[in-house]
Parts: C-alpha cells; sequence; structure tokens
C-alpha cells in the first residue's frame, strides 16, 4: 500500500527507518547486489532507488552480510534468553525456590545449557570433569581426546595418539594423569601437565571399552571386549592380574571407594563384583534383559537414601552402609544393587531408548542419567520418581558427568558436541 507524505510516495515497510538508515541500507544492497553478480537486478535497483552509478564506497562491503549474521546472533541469544525465562516462570509458577533460596543439596542442571562446545568431527563417548581445575575431557570416535574450559566454554588442547575410536577416559585423583583406552587395543596415559603421552599398555586381544584408576593411583584397571579386566601396575607398565568371569563383551568398570572392589557390566546381561586383589568374585547379578551399558557406585551421602528407597522390609535384610551400585542398560532401565546382600533393591524407570551414562549428584539426593531417548534425567532416590527431564542434544546422549564441587553437569552425544548445564 502507498501513502502520500509531505508530497512523497512511502512505502508502508520503510516507515520505521531514518533518512540515513535507509540510505545506508540501499547502498548494502546494491554492494550485495554486484559482489553476487547479479549486475541486471543492480542496475534496476539503483534506478528505482535513484543511486549514483559509480562503485559503492568500501564502507559498504560486506555490509549487508554483516548485519544480517548479526541479526542471527541476537536472535539466537533472544532464544535463550526467552528459554531460561520461560524455565523460570515455570519455577515461579511452580513455587519452586530460586538458585539463592536452594540449599546446594537440591541443585540440578536446568536448561538451557551454559555452553555448547563442538569440534569433534564424531560421536562424543566420553565426558569428566578434572578434579581440580576448571576443566574437562572429552573423547570421541574421531580417535581424538579435547581438554575444554567448562566455565569459560573455551577449547584449550586436543590430544592425539590414537588411531581408533577412543572409548572412555578417566583422570585419577590428583587430576595430574588421563588414562584413555581405544578401539585400537591400546591404553594411554597422558601427562596434564605437559600433554604429552606417558605410557602405551598392550596386552588386551580386543577393542578396550573402559578405565578407571585405583583411589591410590598407584594402579589402573581395564576392561575388553576379549571379556576380561585387567590391573596395571603404572610405575612398571606391567599387567599384574587379570580378572575373567564374564561371558561377552565387558563394557564398563568402576572401582569403588575404597579401592578393594572392582564392578562391571557387560553384554552378558550381568552386572558383576571382584574382590581387586584376590580376582574372587563378589558377586553376580540378574535382573537387566538387554545389554548392561553404564554403571557407577553410590557415594556414602546417598546411602541413607537408597536404604529408605528400598523400604522397611529390605532395610532390615541389606547394610545401611552398602556398598550399593546403580546400572543402566538397552532395556531403558536403572537398577540399583546392594552389593553386601547380592539384593536388588528397586528399578527406576521412565527412559524411552537404551540408557547410556549415570552419575550420582555429590550429595546424594539426585542420580543423573542421560539416554539414548536424547534426554538427561533427574531421579529423586527417596522417592523414586523422575524429578526433572531435560531435552539435552539433537541426537542420542551417550555420557554425562557431575562435578564433585562445583554446580555443573556435563553431557556429550552422538551429535558431535559437549554441553555445559549450570546447576541452581
Amino acid at each position: 500500500m502507498v501513502h502520500e507524505h509531505a508530497g512523497e510516495p512511502r512505502l508502508r515497510g520503510a516507515m520505521a527507518l531514518a533518512n540515513k538508515q535507509r540510505d545506508e541500507l540501499h547502498h548494502a544492497i546494491a554492494d550485495y547486489l554486484n559482489t553476487c553478480g547479479f549486475h541486471e537486478a543492480l542496475e534496476a535497483f539503483r534506478k528505482v532507488a535513484d543511486l549514483p552509478v559509480s562503485e559503492n564506497d568500501h564502507k559498504y562491503n560486506g555490509l549487508l552480510e554483516k548485519k544480517w549474521t548479526s541479526v542471527v546472533r541476537l536472535q539466537k541469544k533472544n532464544m535463550e534468553l526467552e528459554s531460561k525465562l520461560q524455565e523460570l516462570e515455570r519455577e515461579m509458577r511452580h513455587g519452586a525456590p530460586t538458585r539463592e533460596q536452594r540449599k546446594p543439596e537440591d541443585w540440578v542442571p536446568r536448561g538451557p545449557e551454559l555452553h555448547c562446545l563442538t569440534g569433534h568431527r564424531a560421536s562424543v563417548l566420553k565426558v569428566t570433569f578434572h578434579p581440580k581445575y576448571s576443566l574437562l575431557a572429552s573423547c570421541s570416535e574421531d580417535a581424538s581426546i579435547k581438554i575444554w574450559d567448562y566455565e569459560s566454554g573455551e577449547y584449550e588442547k586436543t590430544l592425539k595418539g590414537h588411531t581408533d575410536t577412543v572409548q572412555d577416559i578417566a583422570f585419577d585423583s590428583t587430576g595430574d594423569r588421563l588414562a584413555s583406552c581405544s578401539a585400537d587395543m591400546s591404553i594411554k596415559l597422558w601427562d596434564m601437565a605437559s600433554y604429552t603421552c606417558l605410557r602405551t599398555l598392550h596386552g588386551h586381544d580386543h577393542n578396550v571399552s573402559s578405565v578407571a584408576f585405583a583411589p591410590n593411583g598407584q594402579r589402573l584397571l581395564s576392561s575388553s571386549r576379549d571379556k576380561s579386566i585387567k590391573v596395571w601396575e603404572l610405575s612398571t607398565g606391567y599387567c599384574v592380574k587379570t580378572i575373567t568371569g564374564h561371558t561377552d563383551w565387558v563394557r564398563k568398570i568402576a572401582v569403588s571407594p575404597d579401592g578393594k572392589l572392582v564392578a562391571s557390566c557387560s553384554n552378558d546381561h550381568t552386572v558383576r563384583v571382584f574382590l581387586i586383589e584376590t580376582r574372587e568374585p563378589k558377586g553376580e547379578f540378574h535382573g537387566h534383559e538387554h545389554v548392561v551399558e553404564c554403571l557407577t557406585w553410590a557415594p556414602s551421602t546417598a546411602h541413607g537414601y537408597i536404604v529408605e528407597a528400598a523400604g522397611a522390609d529390605a532395610a532390615k535384610k541389606i547394610s545401611k552402609t552398602g556398598p550399593f551400585l546403580l546400572s543402566g542398560g538397552r532395556d531403558k532401565m536403572l537398577r540399583m544393587w546392594d552389593v553386601g546382600s547380592g539384593t536388588a533393591l528397586f528399578v527406576l524407570s521412565g527412559h524411552d531408548n537404551w540408557v547410556r551414562g549415570l552419575v550420582f549428584h555429590p550429595f546424594g539426593k539426585y542420580i543423573v542419567s542421560a539416554s539414548d531417548d536424547k534426554t538427561i534425567r533427574i531421579w529423586d532416590v527417596k522417592n523414586k520418581r523422575c524429578h526433572k527431564t531435560l531435552d539435552a542434544h539433537d541426537h542420542f546422549c551417550t555420557t554425562v558427568d557431575f562435578h564433585k564441587s562445583n554446580p555443573y553437569v556435563i553431557t556429550g552425544s552422538v551429535d558431535q558436541s559437549i554441553k555445559v548445564w549450570e546447576c541452581r
């Protein structure tokens, strides 16, 4: 529609622009048409916009593209702020306290993510926090390990040396060393001060799927598709023990906080626990109906909640100090086990696809799980229910970690990204 104003026809869409802004836009459009080689359109535009035929001023070079990308960035930022606002509004409607009012034991990850870290060229299989510094490590099917600053979202370093998928990584308790294992059948030990490979360990006959340091840092344990668990003396690089019992691929291992036990889960649908020193089986747990993908020991802060969740009858049979073990698998279930009595305590159900990662809240009140249904779920242990669900990634969510002292959770995905979530 055309209106008459001060003797000049003006398009209604141009009403929002001042004369100077409109003139700048016209020159920017002319520059864009000239750059793209749209010469006929350029001549027609110059004629109707009453622009001189001379070349555009250099200050208009690429101006339209710059303005356009600025708008896209602002739109993305606006969407993030709107998402955060909606989250806060939901909390207000449901009476949830603010972060300042909420106790640290109640802090859980909330969207949107603080950072989305990209750089891997294939699926991210494991993310883990550095125990001391504001760093996280990630490993991928692209055969690399990357180090990031989770507070700033900045990329730090890439560790290269493996020749196939890096399946798992783990820091020792000091954070001075990082262990990695790969489908290339090797295990590597990295110095975090120099980012150099200290030692490469060989001994498994197939894909090495998991690594875990003993609490004292002097030994490293690994598991493999060759169905075995190996114990390595780090001072010499020798394999000093081989633990067997599983009848199929050992997917993950976890060393107990006291360093005496190693728990393992497998394609054979079982969870098993062994005494590390004697290699004797301590427990064999059946209940999962498919491959068991992940497991973790419950920290002492969670023991009271677990006993309460197990119920009065179970509480009479089990030790109130555990040890308790949590596992998750392709049957979409989380299962809690009492290792001492060999008892299955309870099941957490809610995911719509494989459960791929598990971690306890440092204060023990919650569990965070990652799944191929693209979500992470926060579970209230005592009440055995899903407390919160976050749509975390655009593809399968493969791994999750919860910082032991700072309010952050990290996740990794088949979408090749790592996300940092702030807890409040």
